[in-house]
């Protein structure tokens, strides 16, 4: 019985895909839509194996992909510390909190074309726009993951008179971790989305650039594939967090078999 679930689930996926893209294809030839308003699948599989012998797709994959990882790493840097002390201190959380939360109401999109006019349309407006994105949802998972340490553990650890970064590396990042990767699987994809949000205001490499000029073009087959290539690069980095986490996380599976 186990190994007939196992084996449905490794072929549910394909087929929901196959599934999808048939549904596309009957709605593209049959619909009597014009192909700039919905291509067929071949037209946007022709439209990515020209964008890949010329070169462009990888070009601008490239630096999207850059600037969605710097973006990811200055994120998560910047909460991850500011969460920590968040968690630590109840006076810094009051003092920080609203600021924080104001700063979260406004959307990306509207801060986007000043980060644009302040650092230029180069790479490092686009890095900062995905850090932003990144940045409340880590906070977020950081602060709710370290005070989910139990407090008799950290008892324990101060009668053995434990260092602070002792309790750290021992106790407070290993019991957090699965909290703590949850909100990096979350802020992989939403690092995706700040990068193409700063290619959308202004720039001329990346998807999102790709993705404009498919559209001012009325290039449809253009702004699938670069979507599609989007899609990928969010799986991907999802996929990669995933794959952290499960050699990460090791230890909790006998805990859980048990």
């Amino acid at each position: 019985m186990g190994s007939t679930l196992r084996r449905a689930r490794m072929w549910l996926l394909p087929a929901t895909l196959m599934a999808g893209l048939l549904v596309w294809s009957m709605a593209a030839r049959w619909g009597n839509l014009p192909s700039f308003l919905l291509p067929s699948p071949g037209a946007v599989a022709r439209r990515l194996w020209l964008l890949f012998l010329d070169g462009s797709l990888a070009r601008h994959a490239a630096a999207t992909f850059l600037e969605v990882l710097c973006g990811l790493l200055l994120g998560l840097s910047v909460a991850f510390g500011l969460g920590y002390l968040l968690a630590k201190s109840r006076v810094a959380e009051r003092l920080l909190s609203p600021y924080i939360v104001a700063t979260q109401s406004i959307p990306v999109v509207a801060i986007a074309p000043l980060l644009v006019i302040w650092f230029g349309p180069g790479p490092l407006s686009k890095v900062l726009i995905a850090a932003l994105i990144v940045f409340f949802p880590v906070l977020v998972n950081t602060i709710v993951g370290l005070r989910s340490v139990p407090i008799d553990l950290r008892d324990l650890l101060r009668s053995l008179r434990a260092t602070g970064w002792q309790t750290f590396v021992k106790l407070e990042l290993p019991a957090s971790s699965p909290v703590l990767l949850g909100g990096l699987k979350i802020g992989a994809t939403l690092a995706v989305i700040g990068a193409v949000v700063g290619e959308f205001v202004g720039s001329d490499r990346g998807l999102g650039f790709l993705v404009n000029l498919g559209r001012g073009l009325y290039d449809t087959s253009l702004v699938f594939a670069a979507i599609f290539v989007l899609v990928c690069m969010a799986m991907a980095l999802y996929g990669g967090v995933a794959l952290l986490e499960r050699w990460l996380l090791k230890w909790r599976e006998p805990a859980r078999r048990g």
